[in-house]
């Protein structure tokens, strides 16, 4: 039976959502529903889909494997290379084997994308929406304290550890100057696995404290589905936003460059088998619709850890009705 917070986090989120809906309507954005069964779910290397067998009971279909979505992403850029003006969406998606005090399997992500902009328009949106979202909500006011910092994520680990991402451009050297700050690399290797290790000891903790702050400036290893930055290829146009140690929300200046981005993805697959993981197909229509996309760029944003925030609330449990805690 839900608590007493948990009831309060219900309100509260019924009040974040009528805000976020105002505020992207009032700007011409158009709320969308997509499907949450897709028979590609996305590549990234660290999140593993749930499958859902497909088996037929008409001579309509093939027996397959389907997977629950871990993000809309594929789907509306479908939309985006169709003509479609700035797209919402408010939906469930699911990333399995992830639970703690941050993560559920199941949770709620907004994702929102506008056609001719770059992602500084998607993050001054952003903003906006949750500056009028704290209001809405009753919070304490710190997502109203605009404008966001912004940050890159070179000057981030060069503040809090003295590392400078471009002098130590590689693994081996990378490693070296990480465990000279303190940073435990383990078997780490690579320049992407150091860094992981170097950003999460020292770096994301103590981002977002004085007001939410956005990361920006991704090496360009990190890029997933951003382009890169054209002065600078060595970093791609990617943010990230931060509130209180707390990674809230992941967005691009979309990659435009089907062939780039089939390289990728064929990328992430190899990853993934060398890793151990499930290798999930690739999504042809979403690459179809990467070549004709106009130039774009959007963001997700976990709802849930925004309404712990506003909340003040310790744990991803404490604003659902039912959390994972009571199958696992």
């Amino acid at each position: 039976m839900p608590n007493p917070v948990q009831w309060r986090s219900a309100a509260g989120r019924q009040a974040l959502y009528g805000a976020l809906r105002r505020f992207f309507t009032q700007l011409g954005y158009l709320e969308v529903d997509t499907p949450l069964l897709v028979p590609a779910p996305g590549m990234e290397p660290h999140i593993t889909a749930f499958e859902a067998p497909f088996v037929p009971e008409t001579d309509v279909g093939q027996r397959r494997t389907l997977y629950l979505h871990t993000s809309p992403e594929y789907a509306m850029k479908r939309l985006l290379a169709d003509g479609a003006g700035p797209l919402f969406q408010i939906c469930k998606v699911f990333r399995n084997g992830e639970v703690s005090r941050t993560h559920n399997p199941e949770f709620t992500l907004l994702e929102f994308y506008r056609p001719r902009a770059d992602y500084h328009a998607i993050m001054a949106d952003l903003e906006g929406a949750l500056a009028e979202a704290d209001r809405a909500v009753g919070g304490d006011g710190f997502f109203s304290r605009t404008p966001y910092e912004r940050l890159s994520v070179r000057d981030a680990v060069l503040r809090e550890t003295g590392v400078d991402l471009r002098v130590c451009a590689d693994g081996p050297s990378l490693k070296r100057a990480a465990e000279a700050a303190g940073v435990r690399t383990g078997e780490a290797t690579s320049f992407d696995d150091v860094f992981f290790h170097l950003f999460l000891q020292k770096v994301e903790g103590k981002l977002g404290w004085e007001r939410p702050t956005y990361l920006t400036e991704y090496p360009a290893s990190m890029a997933s589905l951003a382009r890169l930055k054209p002065e600078d290829p060595t970093v791609a146009e990617r943010t990230e936003l931060y509130a209180r140690g707390l990674e809230l929300a992941n967005g691009f200046s979309e990659l435009t460059d089907a062939v780039e981005q089939r390289a990728r993805l064929v990328e992430e697959q190899e990853f993934r088998r060398n890793a151990g993981r499930a290798v999930y197909p690739l999504d042809e229509r979403f690459l179809d619709a990467v070549g004709r996309m106009p130039p774009s760029a959007g963001i997700a944003v976990g709802l849930d850890r925004i309404l712990m925030l506003l909340l003040g609330v310790e744990s991803i449990s404490d604003v659902l009705l039912f959390p994972a805690h009571e199958f696992v």
